[in-house]
Protein backbone atom coordinates (compact mmCIF):
# COMPACT_ATOMS: atom_id res chain seq x y z
CA UNK A 1 0.00 0.00 0.00
CA UNK A 2 1.35 3.42 -1.02
CA UNK A 3 2.29 5.36 2.14
CA UNK A 4 4.95 7.34 3.98
CA UNK A 5 6.65 6.33 7.23
CA UNK A 6 4.02 8.10 9.37
CA UNK A 7 1.31 5.77 8.00
CA UNK A 8 3.01 2.43 8.59
CA UNK A 9 2.24 1.74 12.28
CA UNK A 10 -0.83 -0.48 11.77
CA UNK A 11 -2.57 -2.44 14.58
CA UNK A 12 -2.24 -6.21 14.29
CA UNK A 13 -6.01 -6.75 14.50
CA UNK A 14 -8.81 -4.48 13.29
CA UNK A 15 -12.59 -4.72 13.54
CA UNK A 16 -14.29 -5.30 10.19
CA UNK A 17 -16.20 -2.29 8.85
CA UNK A 18 -19.21 -2.20 6.56
CA UNK A 19 -18.61 -1.68 2.82
CA UNK A 20 -19.27 1.65 1.06
CA UNK A 21 -21.04 3.86 0.45
CA UNK A 22 -20.26 5.63 3.71
CA UNK A 23 -22.55 8.59 4.58
CA UNK A 24 -21.40 11.01 7.29
CA UNK A 25 -22.00 14.37 8.93
CA UNK A 26 -18.81 16.43 9.17
CA UNK A 27 -16.99 19.56 10.25
CA UNK A 28 -13.53 20.20 8.82
CA UNK A 29 -10.66 22.55 8.05
CA UNK A 30 -8.59 22.15 4.91
CA UNK A 31 -5.62 24.10 3.59
CA UNK A 32 -3.25 24.12 0.63
CA UNK A 33 0.18 25.39 -0.38
CA UNK A 34 2.71 25.04 -3.16
CA UNK A 35 4.35 21.61 -3.06
CA UNK A 36 7.96 21.28 -1.92
CA UNK A 37 10.54 19.28 -3.86
CA UNK A 38 10.08 16.43 -1.38
CA UNK A 39 6.33 16.46 -2.02
CA UNK A 40 6.82 16.44 -5.78
CA UNK A 41 9.20 13.49 -5.46
CA UNK A 42 6.40 11.45 -3.84
CA UNK A 43 4.19 11.76 -6.95
CA UNK A 44 4.48 11.06 -10.67
CA UNK A 45 5.76 14.29 -12.20
CA UNK A 46 3.98 13.81 -15.53
CA UNK A 47 0.46 13.51 -14.11
CA UNK A 48 0.36 15.78 -11.05
CA UNK A 49 -0.33 19.36 -10.00
CA UNK A 50 2.28 20.66 -7.56
CA UNK A 51 -0.14 21.68 -4.79
CA UNK A 52 -0.19 20.08 -1.33
CA UNK A 53 -3.54 19.76 0.46
CA UNK A 54 -4.07 18.98 4.14
CA UNK A 55 -7.26 18.38 6.06
CA UNK A 56 -8.51 17.81 9.62
CA UNK A 57 -12.00 16.36 9.87
CA UNK A 58 -14.50 15.74 12.67
CA UNK A 59 -16.93 12.98 11.65
CA UNK A 60 -19.97 13.56 13.86
CA UNK A 61 -21.48 10.30 12.65
CA UNK A 62 -20.56 7.60 10.14
CA UNK A 63 -21.09 3.84 9.57
CA UNK A 64 -18.35 3.26 12.20
CA UNK A 65 -19.56 5.98 14.59
CA UNK A 66 -17.99 9.38 15.30
CA UNK A 67 -14.25 9.82 14.81
CA UNK A 68 -11.51 12.35 13.98
CA UNK A 69 -9.17 12.31 11.00
CA UNK A 70 -6.13 14.06 9.55
CA UNK A 71 -4.85 13.53 6.02
CA UNK A 72 -2.45 15.13 3.57
CA UNK A 73 -1.88 14.81 -0.17
CA UNK A 74 1.62 15.93 -1.28
CA UNK A 75 0.45 16.63 -4.84
CA UNK A 76 -2.83 16.45 -6.78
CA UNK A 77 -3.56 14.10 -9.68
CA UNK A 78 -4.48 15.87 -12.90
CA UNK A 79 -7.92 15.38 -14.47
CA UNK A 80 -8.31 13.11 -17.51
CA UNK A 81 -7.15 9.61 -18.25
CA UNK A 82 -10.18 8.13 -16.53
CA UNK A 83 -9.66 10.26 -13.40
CA UNK A 84 -12.62 12.57 -14.07
CA UNK A 85 -12.81 16.32 -14.66
CA UNK A 86 -11.44 17.53 -11.29
CA UNK A 87 -8.00 17.08 -9.67
CA UNK A 88 -7.84 14.24 -7.13
CA UNK A 89 -6.01 13.75 -3.85
CA UNK A 90 -3.36 11.05 -3.56
CA UNK A 91 -2.97 10.34 0.16
CA UNK A 92 0.11 8.60 1.65
CA UNK A 93 -0.55 10.01 5.16
CA UNK A 94 -3.87 9.62 6.98
CA UNK A 95 -4.66 8.95 10.64
CA UNK A 96 -7.88 8.50 12.62
CA UNK A 97 -8.91 7.69 16.19
CA UNK A 98 -11.14 4.75 15.21
CA UNK A 99 -9.84 1.23 14.60
CA UNK A 100 -12.92 0.44 12.51
CA UNK A 101 -12.18 3.46 10.32
CA UNK A 102 -8.58 2.22 9.90
CA UNK A 103 -10.01 -1.01 8.50
CA UNK A 104 -12.45 0.86 6.26
CA UNK A 105 -9.80 3.10 4.75
CA UNK A 106 -7.42 0.25 4.02
CA UNK A 107 -9.97 -2.36 2.90
CA UNK A 108 -12.35 -0.19 0.86
CA UNK A 109 -10.30 2.70 -0.59
CA UNK A 110 -6.60 1.76 -0.38
CA UNK A 111 -6.06 4.63 2.08
CA UNK A 112 -3.16 3.85 4.48
CA UNK A 113 -5.00 4.80 7.68
CA UNK A 114 -3.32 4.43 11.06
CA UNK A 115 -4.41 5.27 14.60
CA UNK A 116 -3.62 8.65 16.14
CA UNK A 117 -4.48 10.76 19.18
CA UNK A 118 -6.52 13.92 18.62
CA UNK A 119 -7.11 17.08 20.67
CA UNK A 120 -8.95 20.37 20.27
CA UNK A 121 -11.50 21.51 17.70
CA UNK A 122 -10.98 21.23 13.93
CA UNK A 123 -12.53 24.70 13.47
CA UNK A 124 -10.18 26.26 16.03
CA UNK A 125 -6.94 24.87 17.47
CA UNK A 126 -6.41 21.14 17.01
CA UNK A 127 -3.68 18.54 17.26
CA UNK A 128 -3.06 15.02 15.99
CA UNK A 129 -0.15 12.79 16.92
CA UNK A 130 1.23 9.28 16.56
CA UNK A 131 4.28 7.37 17.74
CA UNK A 132 6.76 9.52 15.76
CA UNK A 133 4.71 12.36 14.24
CA UNK A 134 2.72 15.43 15.21
CA UNK A 135 0.53 17.92 13.33
CA UNK A 136 -0.95 21.03 14.97
CA UNK A 137 -3.38 23.38 13.23
CA UNK A 138 -4.91 26.74 14.13
CA UNK A 139 -7.95 27.54 11.98
CA UNK A 140 -9.05 31.19 11.81
CA UNK A 141 -12.35 31.55 9.93
CA UNK A 142 -12.89 34.82 8.08
CA UNK A 143 -16.20 36.30 6.96
CA UNK A 144 -19.66 34.80 6.60
CA UNK A 145 -20.34 31.20 5.63
CA UNK A 146 -21.70 30.30 2.20
CA UNK A 147 -23.37 27.20 0.74
CA UNK A 148 -21.21 24.58 -0.96
CA UNK A 149 -22.10 21.59 -3.06
CA UNK A 150 -19.53 19.47 -4.87
CA UNK A 151 -17.16 16.58 -4.72
CA UNK A 152 -13.76 15.45 -3.54
CA UNK A 153 -11.89 12.66 -5.29
CA UNK A 154 -9.12 10.25 -4.39
CA UNK A 155 -6.63 8.53 -6.71
CA UNK A 156 -4.51 6.04 -4.77
CA UNK A 157 -1.56 4.38 -6.56
CA UNK A 158 -1.84 0.60 -6.84
CA UNK A 159 0.13 -1.88 -8.95
CA UNK A 160 -0.36 -0.88 -12.57
CA UNK A 161 -2.86 1.88 -11.96
CA UNK A 162 -4.91 4.01 -9.59
CA UNK A 163 -7.77 3.22 -7.25
CA UNK A 164 -10.39 5.93 -7.76
CA UNK A 165 -13.11 6.97 -5.31
CA UNK A 166 -15.27 10.06 -4.89
CA UNK A 167 -16.98 11.88 -2.03
CA UNK A 168 -20.04 14.08 -2.51
CA UNK A 169 -20.37 17.00 -0.07
CA UNK A 170 -23.17 19.46 0.70
CA UNK A 171 -22.98 22.06 3.45
CA UNK A 172 -21.71 25.48 4.43
CA UNK A 173 -18.14 26.79 4.36
CA UNK A 174 -16.10 29.93 4.88
CA UNK A 175 -12.62 31.13 4.02
CA UNK A 176 -9.93 30.55 6.66
CA UNK A 177 -6.31 31.22 7.40
CA UNK A 178 -4.75 28.01 8.70
CA UNK A 179 -1.48 27.90 10.62
CA UNK A 180 0.22 24.51 10.49
CA UNK A 181 3.10 22.80 12.26
CA UNK A 182 4.09 19.27 11.26
CA UNK A 183 6.80 16.97 12.59
CA UNK A 184 7.70 13.46 11.52
CA UNK A 185 10.11 11.31 9.48
CA UNK A 186 8.76 12.68 6.18
CA UNK A 187 6.18 15.34 7.10
CA UNK A 188 8.81 17.97 7.91
CA UNK A 189 9.90 17.81 4.28
CA UNK A 190 6.56 18.18 2.52
CA UNK A 191 3.84 19.44 4.89
CA UNK A 192 5.01 23.05 4.92
CA UNK A 193 4.82 24.92 8.26
CA UNK A 194 3.36 28.41 8.37
CA UNK A 195 0.03 30.12 7.62
CA UNK A 196 -1.83 29.06 4.48
CA UNK A 197 -5.06 29.74 2.61
CA UNK A 198 -7.81 27.40 3.71
CA UNK A 199 -11.48 26.62 4.03
CA UNK A 200 -13.64 25.69 6.99
CA UNK A 201 -16.51 23.28 6.42
CA UNK A 202 -18.64 24.60 9.26
CA UNK A 203 -21.37 22.00 8.62
CA UNK A 204 -21.80 19.35 5.98
CA UNK A 205 -23.09 15.97 4.92
CA UNK A 206 -21.04 13.71 2.68
CA UNK A 207 -21.01 10.25 1.17
CA UNK A 208 -17.94 8.35 -0.01
CA UNK A 209 -18.65 5.81 -2.72
CA UNK A 210 -17.24 2.54 -3.97
CA UNK A 211 -13.68 2.56 -5.36
CA UNK A 212 -12.71 1.35 -8.83
CA UNK A 213 -9.31 0.66 -10.36
CA UNK A 214 -8.13 2.28 -13.59
CA UNK A 215 -4.96 1.56 -15.55
CA UNK A 216 -2.45 4.42 -15.39
CA UNK A 217 -2.02 6.32 -18.64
Amino acid sequence: MWSVAESEDVPAQLPVSSPPPWPATVRATLWWHRATEQAIALGARDSTIDITVGMVVDYLDSPVGPYREILASPVLRRPGGGRGVMPRLSVPFIAVDSAASVHGGRAHWNLPKVLGDFTGDVLDGSGASGRDWLVETQSDGRGPSFPIRGGLGFAQPVDGGLEIASTRLTGRARYAKVTVLGEGPTLTGWLKPGTHHGLQIVSGTMETGIARTIISS
